[in-house]
């Protein structure tokens, strides 16, 4: 908003000879700086009002776990409000609105993403916390495959929108392109110009909308799943989406074509809403880190994993965003395999058996005696590393 009031008045401005007062906001960099530090600012500033009024509307955690083992860890954060998602949410959008540009098709669809899986967690948050007021205590939120059928829908439809908005027509837009590890997406020829590889494959529609759904859904379900512990998945997020900042600001560069990677020029906007993201998430580690004040719920975990994964979709980076997200994909992983692994044995022997004392990890670790705040530490600590790790991965090519 800020930005197109600028854009609109930018004429009037040069006439008074005032415009090198407000010449910053068309600089891409200093815009997403802004987003970052004025969304922290707003999750920062509302955070005490909003958790106040959560506690007035009774909406807090239950405290209830199907684990025996962590009940007594459970019952400790018992009516510690939660739906703490809404500040996380409300700072990225209003950050967005005001510095990007947002006549751009992806920002539009990137806030559209964040909205809808805000929405389904909301729902499912409200399920679980009103369960207690109805009759039988009904509805513990939404059904795993009813969350699941939503969320892969969702994942579909955003997918088959950024295919749609390409920068060229397909099969020939490096916006549709596999982009796969230590794969070259440019050559340059003896003139110095930069073209796009001959071995590239571009993705069809149907095959772009599966991997795009996919990443969407099953990242959704990773942050939600991460969301387990004070801190945890509100510093993992932020780490992973400064990671996103920087390959988003390459996304949308011609350094992308010296990188050799591939260059989506209308996606360059989309750096302010994954700053956006850094930002808010960070402010809700103000309040989130241990002992919390607030849990973000699904409302948070289901709208930040979706938002990470759009991002890295429309950038084509998805295999360095699964390489940032090593804990998150640990994390679900450990609860796939927990669950597999006890219906086989139970299938098998006729007793259950489980690999980890209980999924997910993190609390396995806890129970080997890690206090949590040693747990989530060093989960920060490695997905810091797996960031790095990430970008360095961009100049092996």
């Amino acid at each position: 908003m800020l930005y197109l009031l600028y854009k609109a008045l930018q004429d009037h401005l040069v006439d008074l000879r005032i415009d090198a007062l407000f010449m910053i906001l068309d600089q891409l960099a200093f815009r997403a700086l802004a987003a970052a530090g004025l969304s922290f600012a707003l999750v920062l500033v509302f955070g005490r009002p909003v958790i106040e009024w959560l506690r007035r509307k009774k909406i807090g955690d239950t405290g209830l776990t199907d684990a025996e083992a962590l009940r007594h860890r459970a019952n400790s954060k018992a009516n510690i409000p939660t739906m703490g998602g809404v500040l996380i949410v409300g700072g990225i959008i209003v950050s967005v609105v005001l510095l990007a540009d947002i006549r751009n098709f992806y920002i539009v669809l990137g806030l559209a993403a964040l909205l809808c899986f805000a929405a389904l967690g909301g729902i499912d948050d409200w399920l679980k916390l009103t369960a207690a007021s109805r009759p039988g205590a009904s509805r513990q939120g939404l059904h795993a495959w009813e969350k699941l059928l939503f969320q892969l829908g969702l994942g579909a439809m955003f997918a088959y929108f950024v295919f749609r908005n390409g920068d060229t027509p397909a099969p020939h837009d490096m916006g549709h392109v596999l982009n796969l590890p230590f794969q070259k997406s440019y050559i340059r020829d003896a003139a110095g110009v930069f073209h796009p590889s001959g071995g590239l494959f571009y993705l069809p529609l149907g095959a772009f909308v599966v991997i795009g759904m996919l990443m969407i859904a099953g990242m959704s379900n990773a942050v939600n799943i991460t969301d387990g512990m004070d801190g945890l998945a509100a510093g993992s997020t932020a780490i992973v989406a400064l990671g996103l900042v920087v390959l988003t600001a390459i996304a949308g560069d011609t350094i992308a074509r010296t990188l050799l990677v591939p260059q989506v020029t209308e996606s360059a906007e989309l750096v302010i809403l994954a700053a956006a993201t850094a930002g808010a998430s960070l402010g809700f580690l103000w309040w989130n880190c241990s002992p919390a004040s607030v849990f973000m719920g699904d409302t948070g975990s289901l709208s930040l994993g979706a938002v990470l994964a759009y991002i890295a979709v429309v950038v084509r980076q998805e295999f360095l965003l699964l390489v940032m997200s090593g804990i998150f994909l640990l994390e679900i992983g450990s609860v796939v395999l927990q669950v597999s692994w006890f219906k086989y044995t139970r299938a098998k022997t006729g007793t259950g058996r489980r690999l980890f004392r209980v999924a997910p990890i993190h609390h396995h670790f806890h129970l080997l005696g890690w206090p949590e705040q040693q747990v989530v530490t060093r989960f920060w600590i490695i997905t810091a590393t797996l960031v790095i790790a990430a970008l360095t991965l961009i100049k092996a090519r």
